[in-house]
């Protein structure tokens, strides 16, 4: 069997066992400036993938990352993160890894080569979903599985790797390759090609969010203020779409059970509280267009 790419020995760190603390994190720094540029060249590909997730949440379908190991545990970081920035809800991006939640904390021996596993796991996908199957080499057996049985589905696929000749790429309706090169401890992708795919992870499900309306310019306005912090940003942010001040914003956030856009549609608009809602319901929930209705706020 021949070495893929994940597995080379890299000759730029090849006595890194002899070198001090300094000089480690030095050569770590010098491969980790490397993924930027290896996503870089595959932006064109990331852009598909955002509009194909986008298009097919506007459907009321999901995005649901597949993975092993640390790829699985990135996906499952990506989905948690999604609840909380963009008030979506919690089945709409989700992670799963091969071996179950205990994978998460504890690897399970043997959970990437179980192809039947990856079928099974597959079984919730339907033609309006979207599958990401995440992996550095690109070749588990679970993610195989995990294709053949969203491909019966007639759900949309993405592979995400950093192999070129990975075996997912074969059977994914389009690819994300990131080849990040070998790693400072070979085969430990956890590394370069780690960051790689949380670096697109963060481009697909951010971009996608975008895409159906999740934001205002670059503000958060669909987050969950759950807590002190989160309720001060909620204010500032309401404060300076709306061009009012941080009292008045906080009076028109508790009226409406913290959902900004409401806020900021009931100040703008001069409605109240059910109106603002109604308003924003007839635009899709997208305040970009409520407010550009008579280009109020630019």
């Amino acid at each position: 069997m021949s070495e893929v790419i994940t597995e080379f020995r890299n000759e730029n760190t090849k006595n890194i066992d002899l070198l001090s603390s300094l000089e480690i994190v030095q050569k770590i720094n010098e491969e980790d400036k490397l993924v930027a540029l290896a996503v870089e060249s595959e932006l064109e590909n990331i852009a598909k993938a955002i509009d194909m997730i986008s298009k097919q949440l506007l459907k009321s379908g999901r995005l649901i990352y597949f993975g092993a190991g640390t790829s699985g545990r990135l996906g499952i970081l990506d989905a948690s993160e999604c609840p909380p920035t963009f008030s979506v809800p919690h089945d709409m991006v989700q992670g799963i890894i091969a071996g179950g939640d205990s994978a998460f904390k504890r690897p399970i021996e043997g959970a990437e080569d179980n192809f039947e596993s990856g079928r099974y796991d597959a079984r919730i996908l339907t033609e309006d979903d979207v599958a990401v199957v995440i992996s550095a080499s690109g070749n588990p057996k679970y993610l195989l599985g995990v294709l053949e049985q969203a491909n019966e589905s007639n759900t949309k696929t993405i592979a995400l790797t950093c192999n070129s000749q990975a075996k997912i790429a074969e059977e994914a309706s389009l690819t994300i390759c990131v080849e990040v090169g070998a790693e400072v401890i070979a085969g430990s992708s956890r590394m370069k090609a780690g960051t790689a795919q949380k670096m697109v992870l963060n481009m697909l499900s951010t971009g996608s969010m975008i895409k159906i309306g999740k934001t205002y310019q670059n503000f958060m306005i669909d987050l969950k203020p759950t807590n002190e912090k989160l309720k001060d940003r909620a204010i500032r942010i309401v404060a300076q779409i709306a061009q009012t001040t941080h009292a008045k914003a906080f009076e028109t956030l508790e009226k409406c059970n913290w959902e900004v856009k409401t806020a900021v549609a009931a100040i703008v608009k001069s409605v109240d509280i059910e109106t603002a809602r109604q308003l924003l319901k007839r635009h899709n929930g997208i305040l970009r267009k409520l407010l550009t209705e008579k280009e109020k706020i630019r």
